[in-house]
């Protein structure tokens, strides 16, 4: 059976456990993403939302706990016209990074790990 409206339409927030909201704020502003939302909703609960320029599609650093570790694979995929650089500003940065992945049948491409070793992807577009 087939239904011809959508059940979703977009794909807002993906939330990132991190042990230090302020510290993971500053990393993800030093890369280019723009802080769209930080506020204490409720005690103890801080909601930072950060967004790439130009895009709807946001993250959220959220405080870790019991029943949300870090260290996780995020499964992001960032997108950089120069995966080179990228991976040398991400080394400069003291950030975990693999190594860079160069096949003829697929676009330059890395793993890094942020500051709580949450693992993001990054390839250069197809």
């Amino acid at each position: 059976m087939t239904n011809d409206a959508a059940t979703f339409t977009g794909l807002s927030t993906v939330a990132i456990p991190v042990s230090d909201q302020d510290r993971s704020k500053a990393l993800f502003e030093s890369l280019g993403f723009e802080t769209r939302f930080d506020a204490e909703l409720s005690e103890g609960f801080r909601w930072i939302d950060l967004g790439l320029p130009g895009t709807d599609t946001s993250i959220a650093l959220v405080l870790t706990g019991e029943d949300l570790p870090t260290g996780i694979d995020t499964g992001i995929r960032l997108v950089t016209p120069d995966a080179r650089a990228a991976h040398a500003r991400l080394k400069e940065l003291g950030l975990s990074v693999g190594e860079l992945l160069d096949w003829p049948t697929a676009p330059l491409m890395f793993v890094f790990s942020d500051l709580d070793g949450n693992r993001l992807y990054v390839a250069e577009p197809t």
